[in-house]
């Protein structure tokens, strides 16, 4: 299906989820991928007072966490994950809803150290990565974590993961991984520089090269036939959605 065809889709959906009583179109479930959750939680409250609908509930986890809840019937209307893979998984298992789907933002991959630490690294291949560790370890999400694929695929790529894949301290998500730098028990960390921009108690030493990872790219889908939950996601696909996520990193895929 074009994007163009996805968009019409999206587009006929929202004016029929806006054409509805408020009641009608009912409290809209999401299950959103940790990261999003400053953008998220604004564009939402934007979106409920514009629309004149319930706020969305919203749950936020690791993208790999929350595919495997909604395969296992936890009750949502739409996902919003932080890379294609777990959406994939979603769609094979037949439990997204088709002509909903479509790619809406991206970010980059940050490495990011305490807001007092003096540390210095030009990120590129063979970086003295674990030199600058010393016997800290590097934060980092898990490996089934969008945010933990990318970090092990771009070190990988700079052909420094071998000198560094014993001394991760993994989170169940990348705010977690965040949060470990930003408590001071991790001198570095991997997380996306969205998540570094939310947290002033760390700062970017760097950004990973683009080509040394996937394409980081946040795709939702709509999970029921609740028309609010198409018609959030149109909103999100819109130039509205694209300006509300602007101010926190994120840049609308086109």
């Amino acid at each position: 299906m074009t994007r163009r065809l996805v968009s019409l889709i999206l587009a006929l959906l929202l004016a029929i989820g806006l054409g509805l009583p408020a009641a009608a179109q009912g409290q809209v479930t999401i299950f959103a991928a940790a990261s999003l959750k400053n953008a998220l939680d604004q564009a939402s409250a934007q979106y409920a007072k514009e629309s004149g609908t319930p706020p969305a509930k919203i749950s936020y986890a690791a993208s790999s966490a929350l595919a495997r809840q909604i395969e296992q019937g936890a009750p949502a209307d739409l996902f919003l994950s932080a890379d294609t893979d777990w959406m994939d998984y979603l769609a094979m298992k037949g439990l997204i809803r088709a002509g909903t789907r479509v790619d809406l933002f991206t970010n980059h991959l940050a490495l990011i150290a305490p807001k007092d630490s003096t540390a210095k690294l030009d990120i590129k291949r063979g970086f003295p990565l674990a030199q600058a560790l010393g016997e800290g370890r590097l934060a980092m999400a898990g490996s089934e974590v969008p945010a933990g694929k990318y970090g092990e695929a771009s070190l990988t790529a700079l052909g420094v993961w071998d000198q560094v894949k014993d001394k991760t301290a993994r989170g169940e998500n990348v705010r977690a991984a965040l949060q470990f730098v930003a408590r001071g028990e991790s001198p570095f960390g991997i997380v996306y520089d969205t998540d570094a921009l939310a947290e002033p108690q760390v700062k970017i030493v760097g950004l990973f090269p683009d080509d040394s990872h996937p394409k980081i790219v946040y795709p939702g889908a709509a999970l029921t036939a609740n028309p609010q939950a198409a018609a959030f996601l149109a909103w999100l696909h819109s130039p509205k959605g694209a300006a509300a996520f602007k101010p926190f990193g994120f840049a609308a895929l086109k």
